[in-house]
């Protein structure tokens, strides 16, 4: 029975006198891949970066699996072990080989031994499509496999939910593809995303469910069907059509 896992409540935040989220209502399901999608500017990654108190919120709260983690005295630490983060950026650490970045957390966050360390990375960096690249360093890996190693890193902590942030955005239209077929494979694994992304064929194809953000609240939300085959709002028709006559 699927349930939610990340519930997101009149969620506010500000810079200064700027409000990029007017009180956001949001819903994760356990096991479900949800894909935001909006214009630059819409507030997409400040929700993501407050789901994880990358950012602090002004108003509404999140919950984790029942726990509030927009609390004042949540351990961040333990937090993050609980809600990973990919980012467009790939963030590897140049001088470590593949498998020591994604070890590096469980052995000093998780505070595993070398080898249970070892056979996590081993295990996640299978998930994603690198185990032959064990050895190698960041700067000889393709960017699509650099943000693969991004997303290994991630799930080798066993975190209850996934957030993405734009994790193609960087990346050459080439390797594009080899990302997202990761991305799709996980959620056979049962992990929980959420992802910002401008890429409409996956969110299209592979969401459970998509959301359109504009302006700091969520204009609607559905399935992918729906969403981009029949939108109930103007402002979503208005977005979504710009990307359906492309193809």
């Amino acid at each position: 029975m699927a349930y939610p896992i990340l519930e997101i409540v009149g969620l506010q935040k500000r810079y200064g006198d700027n409000t990029i989220l007017k009180g956001v209502d949001l819903s994760v399901m356990s096991g479900e891949l949800v894909c935001i999608i909006g214009p630059s500017g819409s507030g997409k990654s400040s929700l993501l970066r407050c789901c994880n108190r990358l950012e602090s919120v002004q108003g509404g709260q999140i919950l984790l699996d029942g726990e509030e983690v927009t609390r004042f005295d949540i351990d961040l630490n333990k937090l993050r072990q609980k809600i990973g983060m990919v980012f467009q950026s790939f963030n590897l650490y140049p001088h470590l080989r593949v498998l020591e970045n994604v070890t590096l957390a469980l052995r000093h966050v998780k505070k595993l031994s070398r080898k249970d360390a070892n056979a996590k990375a081993v295990d996640a960096l299978t998930k994603v499509g690198l185990a032959d690249k064990l050895a190698a360093r960041p700067g000889e890996l393709s960017g699509g496999q650099q943000q693969r190693v991004g997303i290994a890193r991630a799930i080798a902590l066993d975190p209850k939910v996934l957030l993405l942030d734009e994790p193609t955005s960087a990346l050459d239209p080439e390797l594009v593809g080899s990302v997202l077929s990761v991305m799709k494979s996980l959620k056979g694994f049962g992990i929980t995303m959420l992802v910002v992304t401008h890429e409409m064929g996956f969110a299209h194809e592979a969401a459970d469910r998509v959301v359109f953000m504009d302006g700091g609240v969520v204009v609607e939300e559905g399935p992918p069907q729906q969403i981009f085959n029949a939108p109930q709002q103007a402002r979503t028709r208005e977005f979504v059509g710009r990307y359906t006559k492309g193809h």
